[in-house]
């Protein structure tokens, strides 16, 4: 592995320690790579996942900007949890910097009507 991911993996096991998933409000896991992005509601209680989304699900159009991609897999993944009844969530960005897809793709689960 390259010092860089041993780094993320670092921050993440910190972050780990400090949030959990319930069923009631289970952690929105994000995870990116160079190409694709994706998120997973997680219930730590049971260690399930509760339902997934990543960019493989939509069809992205020729030319789109990972960016918009991710916002859009942010909105796919609030739609799930509307409708299986998850209104509130705990962030878990995984060792990543809230910023550049990280954050859009918050963003567009927050505009889905995730509250976190």
């Amino acid at each position: 592995m390259s010092v860089k991911n041993d780094k993320r993996i670092r921050r993440h096991k910190k972050i780990r320690m400090v949030i959990n998933g319930t069923k009631d409000r289970p952690r929105l896991l994000v995870f990116r790579s160079n190409q694709h992005i994706y998120a997973q509601l997680i219930n730590d209680e049971n260690a399930k996942v509760l339902m997934s989304a990543s960019d493989k699900e939509l069809k992205a159009k020729k030319g789109e900007k990972k960016g918009d991609i991710a916002k859009e897999v942010g909105k796919l993944i609030a739609k799930k949890a509307i409708e299986a009844k998850i209104e509130s969530v705990v962030f878990d960005r995984g060792g990543f910097v809230y910023h550049g897809r990280i954050k859009l793709l918050a963003e567009g689960a927050r505009e889905g009507g995730l509250k976190f």
